[in-house]
């Protein structure tokens, strides 16, 4: 089986969407279908569609959520302290061709958010920068042109 790999803050944040799922949401939806059934024709109840509908949307998500639990290797960045850009570091990287300093912390798939400036680690600049060190330059081609970064600073918080 593949491992998924997150932090510790990660992790929690899916721990606690599948708890969220399981026991508040799961057990609503299953009385939502109870009060819809109990209006009648089910061929034409929208209620009951939408809440079955649902059901399928939260089981799905819960097996998903513990499939990768599950595998989750959850890295401690603070324990694999090094000199170079790894899972989980925090990067300041130089955009040559805007001139301006971009901090990225690069996390798991499902951590991700760019508007927090959290970097999937499969995303294309997190696979360009792990291994390299202050000081390197990494080029990468996106769909808008060639990029040019100067990794400036890396840290392990």
């Amino acid at each position: 089986m593949e491992k998924v790999y997150m932090t510790p803050e990660g992790f929690k944040t899916l721990e606690d969407e599948l708890k969220n799922l399981k026991f508040v949401e799961r057990p609503a939806v299953v009385n939502a279908i109870a009060s819809a059934r109990a209006l009648g024709d089910l061929s034409e109840n929208a209620e009951y569609q939408y809440a079955k509908d649902k059901q399928g949307f939260i089981e799905g998500r819960i097996r998903e959520l513990e499939s990768k639990l599950s595998r989750a290797e959850v890295i401690d960045i603070k324990k694999v302290a090094g000199s170079g850009v790894k899972f989980g570091s925090t990067v300041t990287v130089l955009d040559e061709s805007a001139d301006e300093e971009i901090t990225y912390k690069i996390v798991g798939a499902d951590e991700a958010d760019i508007k927090k400036k959290l970097l999937s680690v499969e995303s294309p600049l997190a696979k360009a920068l792990i291994g390299k060190g202050v000081g390197d330059e990494v080029k990468l081609y996106t769909p808008s042109g060639k990029k040019n970064y100067e990794i400036m600073k890396v840290e392990y918080l």
